[in-house]
């Protein structure tokens, strides 16, 4: 069974109010991804002002480490308006990027976003903080995008925010969750039960969480093997396997990544097959 890690930060932010907009660092948790028996993680970068530096970070990281991470682009869905375009553009088909991650904390997810993720055909991982509205909205607006919610909605254990989401996951084939942060075990549960265990992608908010006790999360739903497969890898793997132009990827130049340049090709090609 490939187990693969949805939802992790790399990369230096330009704030100093906490670790989510000041470092992100994977010294630590790539060996304990490891040594719980990860074996793929997808990063995108912590909070920044300016997403396009930030994502062509990310893209230098990744190409440090090709076998064990795939990249997400983070956009800011008010500051980026003018320009989502041309920064989604960028990070798919020059960085190579395979998704895009927007947060509640920036600003609401809204219409900009959405239309470039349905042109590059790449899923959203879009953090509400437990304001499902909208997730509500975008998901009927958008019934071709595909959406992941993190945190089961709601990194801050909003358990109404986290039983909303739960319906939203039932009534909505293109809405997903993930399992990072969740504290609230039978909610879980319950997620795994009502919308089945193709809505649920495993998750674990790293560096900052430790991989194996988010994995542990997993292990002990007691799935039957089939469904742990899908959770701990599956369904992501078929999320991004229908994402993007991925023939078209280009390396970009040394001078915009850093001293590791890209490699070529399509880094999605080098994620592990799942068992």
């Amino acid at each position: 069974m490939t187990v693969i890690d949805c939802h992790c930060h790399a990369g230096a932010g330009d704030g100093l109010n906490g670790p989510w907009d000041t470092r992100a660092d994977l010294r630590e948790y790539l060996p304990r991804a490891r040594e719980a028996g990860i074996d793929h993680t997808v990063i995108f970068a912590p909070f920044h002002s300016d997403y396009v530096v930030a994502n062509r970070e990310v893209a230098r990281i990744v190409s440090m480490h090709p076998d064990r991470l795939t990249g997400f682009a983070f956009a800011h869905c008010a500051d980026d308006r003018d320009r989502m375009g041309e920064l989604v553009a960028e990070a798919v088909h020059r960085l190579g990027l395979r998704g895009l991650k927007a947060h509640r904390h920036d600003a609401r997810i809204g219409r900009e976003l959405c239309e470039a993720a349905r042109l590059h055909a790449i899923p959203i991982l879009y953090d509400p903080m437990g304001e499902l509205g909208p997730v509500e909205l975008v998901a009927c607006e958008y019934p071709d995008v595909d959406f992941i919610i993190p945190h089961l909605g709601s990194f801050a254990d909003d358990w109404n925010a986290q039983r909303q989401l739960i319906d939203i996951l039932v009534r909505h084939p293109n809405v997903y969750t993930d399992t990072s942060g969740v504290r609230r075990f039978d909610l879980l549960v319950e997620a795994v039960r009502r919308a089945g265990p193709g809505k649920v992608l495993f998750g674990t908010d790293g560096p900052w969480l430790h991989p194996e006790i988010e994995l542990e999360k997993v292990r002990l739903l007691g799935l039957r093997v089939e469904d742990e497969r899908l959770v701990c890898g599956g369904n992501l793997a078929r999320l991004l396997g229908r994402a993007g132009p991925q023939r078209h990827v280009k390396s970009a130049p040394t001078r915009e990544l850093g001293e590791a340049a890209r490699p070529a090709g399509d880094p999605w090609e080098r994620l592990p097959r799942i068992a």
